[in-house]
């Protein structure tokens, strides 16, 4: 490789926050490598519903989401364990698409505008000359002045880095996959059960994308997936529904396990970290997807901005963590609130006969879990 070349910047990581990105810096003659280890398209466990606040800069980047099929959503329901339900409008609304869509999408617009290889980040270092060096599995090494980390939720990259999180180990594992089922186009339901939550919403293609979040406690009981949906979460009544009615589409459900929501840092090792590298949102919050999109924005134009005006690296560094913090921090504090008070029987129970009485409550909480519309 040759190692004279050098990129503005270098983003590991080819999910929705490191191809946001991409084509944002793109946008602005920005010299861009894209590596990702996996090939296109492929499925990840993901709620796979997006906030409306991002769709008018996705368009600005180039893609119209409605134009691959995504789905418009518009009404919320949620349940208890004991099947009790509220149902409300979205603030601002949102849609449903897939991973496997919406990444594929992303990356062929991407794949015109800059360069993508399709490659396995082993290590990233920072050089005496003031210059990233990132090598690949394939051997090849690479120099850039920036490096984005999109690497997602948890990768061996987080362990050579040292980070605190990776080391710890976590309760939690998630269980995707998705359904022909009859379903409301307009609906993201949330349904509780022991130990969990299982979100439910409309793709692409009449396809209904089932993911849940679950504690190992709760889970480890049960000798298979099928045994735990049928033995546990089907106590929830619309859940036993659901399971009972809905043909499966994949030949086994995706599962993803140590999945930590502990405090990250939005910088490590000088690497910006961007999407779930971040901070990772819990789940009933339905909003990871627009978090990363978000995310990519922030750091794009503050990059964007670095080389303009020829800022120092840690002043760069500095901003951007004052800026992920501002836009993202309370959103990660409702949600691991909301994560308490849901899982534990006594407190849902009394939160929904609380939010029955008073319905505002519920828009209230889902305001404080999303952002405003994005300007471009």
């Amino acid at each position: 490789m040759d190692r004279d070349v050098v990129y503005d910047v270098l983003i590991v990581g080819g999910g929705l926050a490191g191809l946001t990105a991409a084509l944002h810096l793109s946008k602005f003659d920005i010299k861009v490598l894209l590596l990702e280890q996996n090939q296109y398209p492929n499925h990840k466990v993901c709620g796979e519903y997006i906030s409306n606040e991002v769709i008018a800069y996705l368009k600005w980047l180039g893609l119209d989401p409605f134009s691959i099929g995504a789905v418009e959503i518009t009404e919320f329901e949620i349940s208890a364990q004991s099947g009790q339900t509220l149902r409300t409008t979205l603030p601002l609304g949102g849609f449903g698409i897939s991973r496997y869509t919406l990444d594929h999408s992303l990356h062929n617009l991407a794949s015109n505008q800059l360069e993508v290889r399709q490659e396995c980040a082993t290590d990233i270092s920072l050089n005496a000359r003031d210059y990233f060096e990132v090598e690949t599995q394939k051997g090849s090494s690479y120099l850039a002045k920036y490096v984005l980390g999109a690497f997602g939720k948890r990768s061996r990259l987080d362990k050579r880095l040292g980070r605190k999180f990776i080391d710890r180990k976590s309760p939690w594992l998630a269980v995707k996959a998705h359904y022909q089922y009859d379903f409301p186009d307009n609906l993201v339901a949330l349904h509780n059960f022991e130990g969990g939550y299982c979100g439910l919403s409309m793709v692409e293609d009449q396809k209904v994308n089932a993911c849940y979040l679950v504690t190992y406690n709760s889970f480890k009981d049960c000798n298979d997936i099928n045994t735990f949906q049928e033995e546990v979460m089907s106590r929830n009544k619309h859940l036993r529904h659901f399971f009972n009615n809905a043909k499966p589409l994949f030949e086994k459900p995706l599962t993803i396990s140590q999945i930590s929501f502990e405090p990250k840092n939005a910088v490590e090792d000088h690497i910006l970290m961007v999407g779930d590298s971040a901070g990772l949102i819990h789940p009933l919050c339905g909003n990871g997807m627009s978090m990363a999109i978000h995310g990519a924005k922030i750091v794009s134009e503050l990059l964007i901005d670095a080389f303009r005006e020829s800022l120092e690296r840690a002043a760069v560094e500095r901003q951007y963590q004052v800026s992920w913090k501002r836009a993202f921090g309370q959103r990660l504090r409702t949600g691991r609130l909301i994560q308490r008070l849901l899982l534990n029987p006594s407190t849902s129970d009394i939160g929904f006969r609380v939010a029955q009485r008073f319905p505002g409550l519920v828009q209230g909480v889902i305001k404080r879990t999303h952002g405003d519309i994005i300007s471009v």
